[in-house]
């Protein structure tokens, strides 16, 4: 008797699956096109090119610098704030015979002729284009390999109903984050690469806790529905996911709106995947394992008969 009526207690997650699965199937269709579409808007790491720091005296008029660059031969030159409104980025793509230091030269004074005179070279960098193809390879290589030993682990660890539910959310978090750089055309760089592969570590991390109490949760009640194991074993998970993601999210914040623009795509990375790695063990996760049929006898631990078990002892 008192174990149902603290079933009863338990939250019904999985009363709310259809719905969050539209919602989950809209975003990545969404991430999907945009991604297709749009693409990523690579940064300097991975393109190659020159990139410029200039300081104003005063709050800077983008779209006169821009103007100014395109004036002055700088078509190409992508213009944006950095960090304050009297910073500024310029990046070029790569130009065959000129140097980092003359480009950086040449812009100087195009601003400082038509602008201001007092405007201040902060630093150049370049990064040439094989370069930024390494990085892409290396970074793509990185990413491959963390999600090849991960689906070796879940294979391992979990029968494949839970394993193909844990990859599921998984592939959400990477593919949402993906497409919010994406659809806001923010830059990609290699601290947003790192960013992501933090968010694979947390968001499979996350995943394995709920999958592990699923497990114990259906080996303890045997009476239990499958629906009423995965809302049980969610609801006693609640207070640890929230409080982690919480703690998180705070440390997340302060990065992002005062750690600077050097981590700003970082901090954004990880804030976006931290919700969505939330969400993903809870709804999509389980969601998919339900849909899969997993049940309790895929759950109990294979008995191994001991040899000479079946015979008389006095024989």
């Amino acid at each position: 008797m008192r174990q149902l009526i603290n079933t009863k207690e338990r939250i019904g997650f999985m009363r709310f699956r259809g719905v969050f699965a539209l919602i989950s199937g809209l975003l990545l269709l969404a991430s999907i096109v945009s991604l297709s579409v749009n693409k990523l808007n690579f940064g300097l790491d991975f393109t190659g090119g020159t990139l410029i720091e200039v300081g104003f005296p005063q709050a800077a008029d983008l779209d006169q610098v821009r103007g100014t660059l395109e004036a002055g031969g700088f078509a190409d030159a992508v213009v944006q704030n950095y960090g304050t409104q009297q910073d500024l980025l310029i990046r070029l793509e790569p130009r065959e015979g000129v140097k980092a230091e003359e480009l950086g030269t040449q812009i100087l004074t195009t601003l400082r002729d038509n602008i201001d005179s007092s405007i201040e070279m902060r630093r150049i960098e370049f990064v040439g284009p094989n370069v930024g193809d390494e990085f892409v390879e290396q970074g793509g290589l990185a990413m491959l390999t963390a999600l090849i030993c991960i689906l070796i682990y879940i294979a391992m660890r979990f029968e494949w109903r839970l394993a193909v539910g844990a990859v599921a959310a998984l592939a959400h978090d990477v593919i949402l984050t993906l497409g919010l750089f994406s659809v806001l055309g923010l830059e990609f760089d290699l601290t947003v690469l790192a960013a992501l592969l933090a968010v694979i570590g947390y968001s499979i991390n996350d995943t394995v806790v709920v999958s592990d109490r699923v497990r114990e949760t259906f080996r303890k009640y045997a009476k239990l529905t499958p629906t009423q194991v995965i809302n049980r074993a969610l609801t006693d998970t609640m207070s640890r996911t929230l409080i982690t993601s919480l703690t998180t999210i705070l440390v997340l914040l302060a990065l992002f709106f005062v750690g600077g623009q050097l981590i700003h795509g970082f901090a954004t990375a990880l804030l976006f995947g931290v919700i969505v790695g939330t969400y993903s063990s809870i709804f999509v996760a389980s969601s998919v394992a339900l849909t899969l049929g997993v049940s309790r006898e895929d759950l109990m631990p294979t008995e191994v008969e001991k040899e000479g078990a079946d015979q008389d002892p006095l024989q």
